[in-house]
């Protein structure tokens, strides 16, 4: 990831926090994670939840079919119980350590409304 300095307080620390957090997601997915983590609805949570969240919801929404079972009329519960395997592949192939779990996606402060 290319490496910028300038911003707020709250971008450096984002930054900082992807870096250590998914240290091998490409720049096309990292900008667009950024700017989802620093967007009005998440900047009442810390950075490091924020981009969590973030994360997580470019993996569900760019990385799996997600969006097609919502299509095809699975409930958001049940679209998530299908894609948790695929997200974690993403989220381990960007080196990330953590791993989502079933109950992590259900209890989302954001809720997909917002989330794209």
């Amino acid at each position: 990831m290319q490496r910028q300095t300038g911003g707020t307080k709250r971008q450096k620390e984002l930054r900082k926090i992807l870096r250590q957090m998914l240290p091998r997601v490409p720049l096309s997915d990292a900008e667009p994670i950024l700017a989802a983590a620093n967007a009005r609805h998440l900047r009442h949570l810390p950075p490091s939840i924020a981009l969590w969240q973030a994360a997580t919801s470019h993996a569900r929404h760019g990385h799996t079919d997600y969006d097609t079972l919502l299509a095809e009329g699975y409930d958001q519960d049940a679209a998530r119980f299908f894609v948790i395997e695929a997200m974690n592949a993403v989220l381990q192939g960007w080196g990330c350590a953590r791993r989502v779990e079933p109950d992590d996606e259900a209890d989302t402060p954001t809720g997909d409304q917002s989330e794209r």
